[in-house]
């Protein structure tokens, strides 16, 4: 990513931020009166944290950061935007957490962190498209882990993103393997209102992600997908009784999730 494109990307979240700390489909008040933002299978499949050390890089404005505090977790934000940041910082002393937001672009975050491990690195839903280069992320998630730590990745299933709605239903219309980046104009999953303007992101597929981590050391537990998104991402799909979004009788994966660890 030139330096260009980060500033562009930047300003964008700092926007996002400001949108998103009163939009409904981040529902802050909500999750001030005690809502827990993380999804059935992120609980499931990263179990208990209670006691151990986390850093959720990419984490905007810190919801999914807090709930694993709430849940027990010394939690720490990581983000490039200070828009998200400041707003993270705010949420925390407002609600009596510890938990600390840090500005950083992903590539960064060791450097910033100087020298601090965890027991869990965290990031999810949507921020992989953000990133021009896998191999640098996975190498900052090696440096950030303890022995016999824990990397999870809940995020959007790239062969979905290849889909948009055509006359008669979705289309196949984007190329599953994208050569370079690809440049943007609208990101409007919280608020279908609001103008974002140029943006770049990235599109990478499964097996680049997977063979990122295998390469920086890290050894694959699992990969689940499954058929459901938690915004609407075409327009016949329902939404069920949990918030998540499903197109009936489709078999599409929307989500995948991957946990790796590093060997003892």
């Amino acid at each position: 990513m030139d330096d260009d494109q980060l500033q562009i990307n930047r300003k964008l979240w700092d926007a996002f931020a400001v949108v998103h700390e009163r939009s409904s489909f981040y529902g802050v008040e909500s999750f001030k009166e005690g809502r827990n933002t993380l999804t059935h299978h992120e609980f499931d499949e990263v179990g208990d944290v209670d006691g151990k050390s986390l850093v959720h890089l990419m984490c905007h404005i810190g919801l999914d950061t807090m709930s694993w505090a709430r849940l027990g977790a010394e939690a720490v934000g990581v983000d490039f935007s200070p828009r998200s940041v400041e707003v993270g910082n705010s949420l925390a002393k407002e609600l009596g957490l510890s938990t600390r937001f840090i500005e950083s672009d992903v590539y960064g975050a060791a450097d910033v962190l100087d020298g601090e491990k965890f027991d869990i690195v965290y990031t999810s839903h949507g921020v992989l498209p953000w990133l021009p280069d896998l191999t640098r992320w996975a190498e900052v998630i090696s440096k950030l882990l303890n022995r016999g730590g824990v990397f999870y990745l809940s995020e959007l299933h790239p062969f979905a993103q290849v889909f948009s709605e055509g006359f008669d239903g979705p289309v196949a219309r984007h190329p599953y393997f994208f050569a370079d980046v690809e440049v943007a104009t609208g990101v409007k999953y919280a608020d279908p209102n609001l103008n974002t303007g140029e943006n770049f992101q990235w599109q990478h597929t499964i097996s680049a992600i997977i063979n990122s981590l295998i390469n920086a050391g890290l050894v694959i537990d699992f990969v689940h997908e499954f058929p459901f998104a938690l915004f609407k991402h075409l327009d016949d799909m329902k939404q069920a009784q949990d918030g998540t979004w499903y197109r009936p009788g489709s078999n599409l994966p929307f989500l995948f999730s991957l946990r790796a660890h590093m060997p003892e």
